[in-house]
């Protein structure tokens, strides 16, 4: 029979310290958005336009980025890199393993963006005497953040999900902290549920918040 008696005060007790790391959980995803825009980036631009080394080193991180599992990427940078002497810390890990996923899956969308911006632009642009950097500032890398402007609030959210697996490396995420305290009280069920809460909550602002940017910038 069910017989589990429910206690809440615990939970309430601990909820500025559940709130605090999810602060830590949201901090850690821009951040590797961030890393993750940037390389992504340069990583689509050099498979696109460039050869030899360049154009491999870019396909192998993309092609490891998005066919193994994120776990192992974690534990790569977490326990792979411990094994030949370089320790980092708890957090140095998570952003890291973050960073390298987003970064893999971002290049692909932006590597999709720059391709449905027709040509004539770069060659129109090129002759009106502005240098190629110029060009892909200011004409098409703002239409390729626009046409994959949901691609990124989608990654944006798995960055706040997939940051609950830094618990498995010692980082004091939400899921992490939460996992403490709850074996420390063994009240599971009652912290589970309000963590749950919080990640929904966390997740409806970051898409309320792109809906709102968004009618901002593509009102026209």
């Amino acid at each position: 029979m069910f017989d589990y008696n429910f206690h809440w005060r615990p939970v309430m007790k601990s909820l500025p310290d559940l709130l605090e790391a999810g602060l830590t959980t949201i901090q850690i995803a821009v951040l590797s958005m961030v890393f993750g825009v940037i390389i992504g980036l340069a990583l689509a631009l050099m498979r696109m336009n460039m050869r030899g080394p360049a154009t491999w080193f870019a396909s192998t991180w993309i092609e490891v980025a998005r066919n193994t599992p994120a776990l192992f990427q974690l534990f790569f940078f977490g326990f792979g890199l411990g094994a030949i002497g370089v320790h980092l810390s708890p957090h140095t890990i998570v952003l890291a393993a973050l960073s390298f996923n987003c970064a893999g899956y971002l290049a692909e969308n932006f590597r999709g963006g720059f391709q449905a911006i027709p040509e004539t632009q770069i060659r129109a642009a090129r002759s009106l005497g502005m240098t190629a950097w110029q060009a892909y500032t200011r004409i098409i890398i703002p239409q390729v953040f626009r046409i994959v402007y949901h691609p990124l609030t989608n990654q944006m959210v798995w960055a706040v999900l997939m940051s609950s697996l830094g618990m498995l490396v010692g980082f004091r995420e939400l899921s992490g902290e939460t996992q403490a305290l709850a074996s420390r009280t063994y009240r599971i069920f009652e912290y589970f549920a309000v963590t749950a809460i919080i990640y929904y909550v966390i997740v409806k602002l970051i898409l309320g918040a792109s809906r709102l940017l968004a009618t901002r910038l593509f009102r026209y």
